[in-house]
């Protein structure tokens, strides 16, 4: 009768060390802290020498070693070895003598100069029966783990892998309120940047418009006022939408801007932006723009276009929409040591020049349609008299009418210049 008193109260005692390291897990731990307090559990609860926790990587498939006990964080497939198995079969796996298993990596212990004896190996389930991690406990003091060790290590692994899931889901939910956090000042600065309002040149009405696809995007336009009447012009669009092509965008700005301020012409600001973006992106990315210099006196636009088209002249004496398109190669795309002459456009009274993106033109509607030049076209020849703030607006209105329910896929940017009548 004294054996089942005796096994009675081991059985207790056991019970209460698993509540109470239920209720020590319960605590707000970060997740390199709780996973000490999971491998320390393990250990005083198993009478184990050694703890290590996996965590699994599900978008690599691998288990990821972050603490162990003299030795650094590392990677590997989710198949290898016992924690492997672990990974694969979720069934608890106890090997009496690790050098007499093959499943077995001694490597290890070369590394470290431990000794493994014997191991249990405990997979970690979460909330919704996924896979949290791998939970190893390392040389039993006094012997190896037996069948009582392994019922009592099941009953551990389910808490432990239920604090892991806890902590895991909280550090990711900040870590994307983090992000959102960060993605919004990023937002507000870009943003910012943006000039309020073309500066006034004699003679001329001009507005821009950027709306981005998602919270930052990789479209850009800028208005410096130079003098002798002149105003410079940028209008640009970095490959893709986010935070890459936001910087990239940013840059581009920064460059022309300092260029301008060291008195550089109009080709040698283009030609040495092209080249620094040529050392700087990767080999994937690059920027179209349109680069250019109203003069109010000559009533003229000095332009090179790298990569950035259809852009559109209204000629308001002829009620006619002429197109021009690119005169070079994006920016970033090739060095260049020499530019082609810069084109000319000449702006007679009541003319419109729009320098649109390609998320206009390219925008579509439910039947898979593009609002294209045509849609443009019809906009500004309809609306030429207008103030050029009013006229984005009203091109931009059309072009949402035109998509209706489907969502805004690409950046949208909108300069326009009009040369007031006479």
């Amino acid at each position: 009768m004294k054996a089942p008193a005796k096994k009675q109260q081991l059985r207790t005692e056991t019970l209460e060390q698993i509540l109470e390291v239920t209720q020590k897990l319960a605590a707000p731990y970060d997740l390199s802290r709780m996973l000490t307090e999971v491998i320390d559990a393990g250990r005083n609860v198993l009478h184990a020498d050694r703890g290590t926790v996996y965590l699994y990587d599900e978008e690599t498939d691998e288990l990821m070693l972050t603490v162990a006990t003299g030795m650094e964080p590392i990677r590997f497939p989710a198949t290898r070895g016992i924690a492997g198995q672990c990974a694969q079969t979720r069934a608890i796996i106890n090997v009496p003598d690790c050098y007499a298993d093959e499943r077995f990596d001694p490597s290890f212990d070369k590394k470290s100069g431990y000794k493994t004896r014997c191991m249990l190996t405990l997979p970690l389930i979460g909330y919704d029966a996924s896979l949290v991690g791998v939970l190893q406990l390392l040389n039993k003091k006094g012997g190896i783990f037996d069948d009582n060790d392994e019922r009592v290590a099941a009953a551990l692994a389910a808490q432990c892998a239920v604090a892991l899931h806890r902590v895991k889901l909280t550090q990711e939910l900040m870590n994307r309120e983090r992000t959102k956090q960060e993605i919004n000042v990023a937002r507000e600065i870009q943003m910012s940047a943006l000039p309020k309002r073309m500066p006034h040149i004699e003679g001329y009405d001009g507005a821009g418009k950027f709306r981005p696809a998602d919270e930052t995007g990789g479209d850009l336009f800028d208005f410096v006022r130079l003098e002798d009447e002149r105003l410079f012009l940028l209008m640009g669009d970095a490959t893709g939408h986010g935070i890459g092509p936001a910087l990239s965008a940013t840059q581009v700005r920064a460059m022309m801007r300092l260029g301008l301020r060291l008195g550089a012409s109009l080709d040698e600001i283009y030609a040495h932006s092209n080249n620094q973006l040529v050392e700087d992106l990767p080999d994937d990315r690059f920027v179209t723009a349109f680069v250019g210099i109203l003069n109010a006196r000559t009533n003229d636009v000095r332009f090179h276009a790298g990569g950035q088209g259809p852009l559109l002249h209204f000629r308001a004496s002829h009620d006619e929409c002429i197109w021009y398109g690119a005169t070079t190669f994006p920016m970033g795309a090739m060095e260049q040591g020499s530019l082609k002459t810069a084109q000319r456009i000449e702006m007679d009274p009541g003319d419109v020049l729009a320098l649109i993106s390609d998320g206009v033109y390219e925008y579509e509607n439910a039947a898979g349609q593009q609002f294209g030049e045509d849609g443009v076209a019809a906009v500004i020849r309809g609306h030429h008299d207008k103030p050029t703030t009013e006229l984005v607006e009203i091109l931009l209105r059309s072009v949402r009418e035109f998509g209706g329910e489907v969502v805004q896929a690409d950046d949208i940017t909108i300069v326009i210049i009009r040369r007031l009548p006479d």
